[in-house]
């Protein structure tokens, strides 16, 4: 890859864009769900599949927990709250049945259109999938949010609902065995029934394949949902610009990470190249809502740019498998988050 150049960057300012600018409105959005995988003959007797939705305040390990199950990166994680804006739908293939695991948005107390917007996808889905499985980080106190995210999801009354204490590496034993007895209590506050509540770690694996049966088990009985080997429904493009917000993440300070919205314009293998030797091409903008944000994310000389391209570039062909040609220009979007327009645009 020494040959090819890692990304370009557009330093120049640019215009907001207006509304005959083309954007894919559906950034963001994924598919129906696939339709029942009928062909296979072979299902073992009480073959389950179903579709499992974790939750929880912003940054208590969602995303990582369904990276884990599913054994690939197929989401996006950050120490950056609110991190998940899309719903992304990651595939665990087992013996005894299909997992799809919905990561969601963290629920939160929004303080724009935005938050507003991925507040109802969170609720949304709550009422699409068969368990909803909420999320309380062993290394924090249950709190407000967590009362009132609950309450909120007590609501749904026909979804099974189980409790994850999530990043059990980071407590005691002592803190755990307190924090389940906290989530216990929580439930009978809130009037709800938790199926199961389980104590895990995604990062040292502890009881990931513990709540994988336990998920599965409570699944109904049917056929895949979705053909052998595929990780996840996202299209490639919505993968990729992922991966690339991910990299802008990484440093970042105060709002910028909610500023910070990406778009795959282009997408494509290089025409004319040999068959054992293909090149995937991505165009990508990178919007901000300032000036100043801007100047942040490129860099002085664009050596920011230049790391973020770098980064993202490698994650999206390890992802892939293809060598990637990666072209990132930055934006302004002027307060995006709260404009409804250009929220559309941007496919939220």
């Amino acid at each position: 890859m020494n040959d090819e150049k890692d990304f370009k960057d557009e330093l120049e300012d640019d215009e907001d864009f207006d509304d005959e600018d083309e954007f894919d409105d559906d950034f963001g959005a994924l598919p129906p769900p696939a339709a029942p995988v009928f062909g296979s003959l072979d299902l073992p007797e009480g073959y389950r599949s179903g579709f499992a939705c974790f939750v929880g305040r912003p940054n208590v390990g969602k995303s990582t927990l369904t990276n884990a199950l599913v054994g690939q990166k197929i989401v996006i994680t950050s120490d950056k709250p609110q991190t998940t804006r899309t719903v992304v739908r990651g595939i665990v293939h087992r013996p005894d049945g299909q997992l799809v695991l919905v990561d969601t948005p963290g629920l939160h107390r929004p303080r724009t259109l935005l938050g507003e917007r991925l507040n109802d996808l969170v609720k949304t889905t709550w009422a699409e999938v068969d368990v909803v499985a909420v999320c309380f980080p062993a290394d924090e106190k249950i709190g407000p949010g967590d009362t009132f995210l609950v309450n909120e999801l007590a609501k749904v009354r026909r979804t099974t609902k189980i409790a994850i204490a999530t990043k059990t590496d980071l407590a005691t034993p002592e803190r755990i065995g307190e924090h389940l007895l906290d989530i216990a209590e929580l439930g009978r506050t809130t009037g709800t029934e938790w199926a199961e509540i389980v104590p895990v770690s995604s990062v040292g694996g502890d009881q990931i394949g513990l709540l994988g049966d336990l998920l599965v088990a409570l699944m109904p009985e049917g056929p895949p949902l979705y053909p052998d080997g595929d990780l996840t429904d996202a299209p490639e493009e919505i993968l990729a610009a992922e991966l690339i917000r991910e990299a802008a993440l990484d440093g970042v300070r105060d709002e910028l990470p909610h500023s910070i919205a990406v778009v795959v314009e282009e997408m494509g293998l290089r025409e004319g190249r040999p068959d054992d030797k293909p090149l995937l091409d991505i165009h990508a903008n990178l919007y901000v809502e300032r000036d100043s944000q801007k100047g942040i994310v490129i860099g002085k000389k664009g050596a920011r740019l230049r790391e973020v391209g770098t980064a993202a570039r490698k994650q999206i062909e390890a992802l892939l498998g293809t060598p990637v040609y990666l072209d990132l220009h930055v934006k302004i979007a002027k307060d995006w988050q709260r404009d409804p327009r250009q929220l559309r645009k941007l496919g939220f």
